[in-house]
């Protein structure tokens, strides 16, 4: 399958993604307050003239009063750019800015990415060396070999600041990470293991000098390039980084060294390891084939001569993927932490062994989520983390913070690694993981069928194949076929390559049923039977709607061309809510260090007292649903009777019906956000029963409910999924008008994830 085929997004699209809103994938934020004069005379002149003067008198103390310890440069030329090659130093830009993204996503580090156009080593070394004040760490990026190694070599010496070079050195801590532990499983020894190494280049040589470094003999290394073999001796094709790694050895091709090998590393291209090799290595071999996007040979290829192979790739659709992410994130959170000087051989091998230790830990939920529900067990299926473990973030950067100490490299030792460990926990963003883990939860259960109700749109279209292609279920788009596939045209989908479930309402056999099931419901509400017969025939809702109510389709997704309120009347004449279900809106705030659910925010203008307990109720048992333990707060501008009025009274009222059903769950009110969420602020209400920050947030009215989320939202600083349609006694979730493929995708998710009440 090449690169092309398994993509689940057009050209088209992945422009647009870089495109809109805001160009580009990064953007700088300040950390301080800069409302009022004197904030910026704090931030500017004359304030800044102090720390500018403690920071000439002592240079280590630019670590605390500027962004310079959480700061890495990820730099590049663009001479090696992913497999696409020398394109110059400006394409390169948007890969840069896509490391500095994961940089922040997986391990809360800033970067900001710098493209020097020059090829000449020497002039890269100066610019480098004259920004390296500025910066905790320096990320080089896509430079090719062998350049490179001079490059990291020399800036290493000239800056007092870890120089980390990720094509070599992150491909070389994770795999070393896989070899470690499919060593274990195969009971090898390091020290014993012959090694055949393919692609000698950048990643290629430091992940045999890593391997050598933990343990693995020079003189039991082969390694092999596009020429041949590298022997003692040999000197075409050679420069001193293949040198030092030249054997005395009388093999002179890849077939003739793989005899009898124990490990396979690969580096190189497509195709180079034929099936007669494999069949011609030790026992239990090791097979790290890691070319992209097509590795040196495929698993099954592999299993096919050798059962009894463990197999990794670059690929996340294979077990074992060797990821950079793994490494590059948390070795720079780890070093950054203890403001280390450089990235020494020890820290590498302390994160390579760390890995490799959480590899072989029990596996929580939410991590085999993320693996589409496969077992996840230490085994020659799982010898690598999975990227989305939530635990690498405090698990890796410790080992790396405490080999940078012991190896005297570290300007600021740690002294509570349990209160580090704790700290690094919460340093993340809540929000990737929380869809990943819906995510994973979906694929790994049975594939439902979801309905796409507005299914000639490009922008469900887009999010149908998207869908489908990423093994969340099944998509069927509704609509006039001949519609649908030109439109699947006009996004770059060719239909007869992507096909997708397409019904037309007004063709459907299923019609005269969903006609008569309807009518049944509606006869004595003023419908007619050809005013039946028209909704199912012409209102794609109410199809969709009847599809899922017959159990021909599991959840459906709609409103991207009407408003909600519309749209949630023409699904409830055909789906009742849950006998013990109450119809709301449930949006999710997410913002560094909390994750909100705010209810009501779609249905019930302005609820009564025993509006609010059923939304309550409603509310935390899909919280509970969604993983979460329940705290309730019932929001108010009163604060437990100060000042009183008409809504607060009707908050009261609702906590005392609690009190008298003896619910299962945290709640507390009335009382404005600021009380709900800050525990330092509970200290003159020592009567409250939430024993920790509330999570749900259920609002006195829809304006406040609605309003306080949408305004969340259009500030920024947090991200908002939902409204999540609660209640049904079916899986409905309704988009935002005008809905993003994105937003459309992800409610898709959400309806195959299935809140509805368990009958």
């Amino acid at each position: 399958m090449s690169d092309t085929e398994k993509r689940t997004f057009t050209d088209e699209e992945a422009l647009a993604f870089h495109k809109y809103p805001t160009p580009g994938k990064v953007a700088v934020t300040p950390t301080k307050p800069m409302a009022t004069q004197r904030d910026l005379s704090l931030a500017y002149s004359p304030g800044v003239a102090v720390p500018v003067r403690a920071i000439a008198a002592d240079p280590d103390t630019a670590y605390d009063y500027t962004s310079k310890g959480n700061l890495v440069a990820v730099i590049s030329n663009g001479t090696a750019i992913l497999g696409l090659g020398d394109l110059g130093a400006l394409a390169s830009k948007p890969v840069m800015e896509g490391k500095a993204v994961l940089f922040k996503r997986f391990a809360d580090v800033d970067s900001i990415d710098i493209e020097v156009t020059s090829k000449d080593p020497d002039e890269i070394i100066t610019v480098v060396k004259n920004i390296g004040a500025t910066f905790g760490g320096i990320n080089l990026e896509d430079i090719k070999s062998p350049e490179c190694f001079r490059i990291e070599t020399e800036l290493q010496e000239l800056l007092d600041i870890p120089v980390f070079h990720d094509d070599q050195h992150g491909t070389a801590i994770i795999s070393a990470a896989g070899l470690i532990n499919a060593c274990h499983i195969n009971g090898k020894r390091l020290e014993d293991v012959k090694l055949v190494l393919c692609g000698v280049g950048a990643a290629g040589i430091a992940s045999l000098e890593l391997m050598k470094a933990m343990g693995v003999r020079h003189e039991n290394c082969i390694a092999v390039d596009t020429t041949g073999v590298i022997y003692q001796g040999r000197t075409n094709g050679m420069n001193q980084w293949k040198s030092a790694h030249a054997v005395d050895t009388p093999h002179r091709t890849l077939a003739e060294a793989m005899v009898g090998a124990d490990v396979f590393i690969g580096l190189s291209s497509k195709g180079v390891l034929t099936t007669e090799m494999v069949a011609s290595m030790a026992p239990n071999p090791i097979i790290f084939a890691m070319a992209n996007p097509d590795p040196e040979i495929t698993p099954e290829e592999a299993r096919a001569v050798r059962p009894d192979v463990i197999v990794a790739t670059g690929r996340s659709d294979y077990p074992n993927q060797v990821n950079n992410v793994l490494g590059f994130p948390y070795i720079f959170r780890g070093a950054l932490d203890v403001r280390a000087r450089t990235v020494n051989h020890e820290m590498k091998i302390a994160c390579a062994n760390a890995l490799a230790q959480l590899a072989r830990e029990d596996v929580p939920d939410e991590v085999a989520a993320a693996y589409a529900g496969n077992a996840l067990k230490f085994g020659p299926d799982y010898i690598i983390p999975s990227p989305f473990d939530p635990r690498l973030i405090s698990y890796i950067p410790p080992f790396v913070a405490q080999a940078a100490m012991d190896t005297g490299v570290a300007r600021r030792p740690i002294t509570d690694m349990d209160a580090y460990r704790a700290s690094l926990a919460q340093r993340l963003d809540p929000t990737a993981g929380f869809m990943q883990k819906i995510s994973g939860a979906v694929m790994a259960g049975p594939k439902k069928r979801i309905v796409f109700a507005e299914g000639e749109e490009p922008s469900v279209i887009r999010a149908a194949y998207a869908f489908e292609t990423e093994g969340l279920g099944h998509a069927i788009l509704l609509g006039r076929e001949e519609l649908v596939r030109e439109n699947m045209m006009v996004v770059g989908l060719r239909p007869d390559d992507h096909p997708l479930e397409i019904i037309n309402a007004r063709l459907s056999h299923q019609g005269p049923g969903y006609v008569d099931a309807l009518y049944k419901r509606l006869q004595r509400d003023g419908y007619l039977l050809r005013d039946v017969q028209r909704l199912i025939n012409q209102d794609r809702n109410s199809f969709a709607a009847s599809m899922v109510a017959m159990g021909h389709a599991d959840g459906m997704v709609t409103g991207v061309t009407r408003n909600f309120d519309q749209v949630l009347d023409e699904v409830q004449r055909v789906i009742d809510p849950a006998p013990s279900g109450r119809v709301l809106g449930m949006s999710i705030l997410m913002a560094k260090g909390h994750t909100l659910f705010v209810a009501d925010t779609n249905v019930t203008e302005m609820p009564e007292a025993g509006d609010l307990v059923e939304i309550a109720i409603e509310a935390a048992n899909a919280v509970r649903k969604l993983g979460h333990k329940p705290r309730v707060a019932f929001m108010s501008y009163s604060t437990f009777g100060q000042p009183m009025g008409e809504r607060s009274e009707k908050v009261r009222e609702a906590v005392a019906t609690l009190d008298e059903l003896g619910v299962d769950f945290e709640y507390e009110g009335e009382m404005p956000p600021e009380l709900a969420l800050n525990p330092e602020l509970r200290a003159n209400y020592p009567f409250m029963r939430l024993t920790d920050s509330a999570n749900i947030l259920i609002m006195p009215a829809i304006h406040s409910a609605s309003i306080s989320t949408k305004l969340v939202q259009s500030l920024g600083g947090a991200t908002v999924i939902g409204p999540i349609l609660l209640g049904l006694s079916k899986s409905v979730q309704i988009c935002p008008l005008s809905a993003s493929v994105s937003k459309i995708l992800q409610m898709a998710t959400m309806a195959a994830y299935n809140l509805a009440p368990t009958e």
